[in-house]
């Protein structure tokens, strides 16, 4: 029998078991029982909970309701598994058909034609999407009366009708809620290269990073800052404490939110910048965006243009995004 048949058979027969008892019962070094586990995790044969040093691992119920999915083609599961995740209550990650699978059952739903009927919306939000990016710029045209950033991208949209968040929309709601930076480098590894994409299509020559302002242990921007590694010059943008603290996403009328970015919102550089990326985590209205390119036209600071970058944006005209 195989090593991962005699994983599968003991975690079925003891319901959940550590690395440690697996090893012990396998007889086999902790490496080779990861390495195990690692292919099973990623297959969708087991699930795990916890997080170093206590994890527990046990096999997906969920995965039986693939074996519903015999009337979808080839094409309909190869877009599932590449765009679907779903986060259950319990935390687990299911991605692609068995997490589709999953939702489905919880909603009470008809696999094959909800299946087809999900793939119909992405088709319908792909015609968005040029070259990897979402142009947003036309709806803050049509929220302002004064635009100041000459292009604004999404790298996708947030949620999208009907089925809710999109994969990028949870990984980055619950890497903030989380506060796990494993989580935030996964999601950050999964855009890397749009972004650099970007910064050579537009001849990026500096980028500032919004701040956040919600108070976090771990700080999603920072990490984002970190990992990218970007060999371009960083422009100074702080957040300016109040005497209470009020969160963009807290604000639901647009106005207040202009208020709140004009007076929160500092631009702290007066070097001379060429093109200029602004990067953001999600944008609802996009006022912290529009104010902070409002300062660096008016502090002169900037020859070129400059870019908004936003890992997820609203689809609608002003939407406020309030979870991230």
């Amino acid at each position: 029998m195989k090593t991962s048949q005699k994983i599968i058979e003991y975690i079925r027969e003891h319901r959940q078991v550590t690395g440690q008892e697996l090893t012990d019962y396998l007889g086999i070094t902790d490496r080779g029982v990861r390495k195990q586990l690692f292919t099973l995790l990623k297959q969708g044969i087991l699930t795990k909970k916890g997080h170093p040093p206590i994890v527990y691992y046990q096999i997906n119920d969920s995965l039986k309701e693939r074996t519903k999915s015999s009337g979808l083609n080839k094409r309909i599961i190869g877009i599932i598994d590449k765009n679907y995740l779903f986060i259950t209550p319990r935390g687990e990650k299911l991605v692609g058909l068995i997490g589709f699978a999953s939702w489905c059952k919880k909603q009470d739903l008809p696999l094959e034609k909800t299946a087809y009927e999900y793939v119909a919306m992405l088709e319908k939000f792909a015609q968005y999407k040029k070259r990897g990016f979402i142009e947003g710029l036309a709806k803050l045209r049509g929220t302002y009366p004064q635009v100041f950033l000459d292009s604004l991208y999404y790298l996708d949209f947030y949620s999208i009708d009907r089925f809710g968040k999109t994969k990028l929309g949870q990984l980055l709601l619950y890497a903030k809620q989380s506060q796990q930076t494993a989580l935030m480098s996964e999601l950050i590894d999964a855009f890397t290269s749009t972004i650099e994409k970007l910064i050579k299509l537009k001849g990026i020559t500096s980028v500032g990073f919004i701040p956040p302002t919600v108070k976090r242990q771990v700080q999603f921007m920072s990490v984002l800052k970190k990992r990218l590694r970007l060999k371009l010059r960083y422009i100074v943008i702080q957040k300016i404490k109040s005497e209470v603290a009020i969160p963009q996403k807290s604000l639901g009328k647009l106005a207040d939110r202009i208020e709140n970015a004009r007076h929160s919102i500092v631009v702290n550089d007066k070097s001379s910048h060429n093109n200029i990326l602004l990067i953001d985590d999600a944008v609802g209205s996009g006022a912290t965006l529009n104010e902070t390119a409002r300062q660096m036209r008016e502090k002169g600071i900037v020859d070129g243009k400059i870019i908004g970058l936003a890992i997820v944006g609203s689809f609608k005209g002003f939407d406020v995004i309030s979870e991230v």
